[in-house]
């Protein structure tokens, strides 16, 4: 593969970020989960085309999947294969892990968001995170409060 630089030393190189999640949550817990790709999917995230707003994960019958994100495919795929941009992927993860978020899930009222996509040693790794919603105040607040630290920066200059 001439011409291309390498990733040096497994660093991560972020394809795309949930930017609304910390506004619209109350993030808990992380968790790095792999994601189970097609072809054409891992060729359209190499461009950057992924939207995370609009998605979540979902937990059914014991496994872990990821429902509304928008991988948009490129031209190129093929002209007799249509893909499915906003299908179910699958999340990997360890069966511990797993039986840990059904249980926060369902007893304690958490739902899960993913975060962020990024690649971590040439693979899609997807950051979901346990969290729990807020209400209007809550975000009035914090962004009072990010309004606050923006205004004591400026002040201490």
């Amino acid at each position: 593969m001439a011409g291309k630089k390498a990733n040096k030393g497994g660093e991560s190189s972020t394809i795309g970020l949930n930017k609304k999640a910390k506004h619209e949550y109350f993030i808990e817990e992380r968790l790095e989960a792999g994601i189970a790709l097609q072809g054409w999917e891992v060729k359209s995230l190499r461009s950057g085309r992924l939207q995370l707003q609009d998605s979540y994960v979902m937990i059914k019958s014991g496994e872990a999947f990821l429902l509304g994100a928008l991988i948009t495919p490129l031209p190129t795929v093929s002209t007799h294969f249509h893909p499915d941009p906003t299908r179910t992927r699958k999340l990997l993860l360890h069966g511990d892990q797993l039986r840990h978020l059904i249980g926060s899930v369902e007893r304690k009222g958490y739902t899960l968001i993913p975060l962020a996509m990024y690649w971590k040693n040439g693979r899609a790794k997807l950051e979901i995170a346990l969290a729990k919603g807020k209400q209007t105040h809550d975000k009035r607040a914090t962004l009072k409060e990010r309004d606050w630290q923006r205004q004591k920066q400026r002040l201490l200059r």
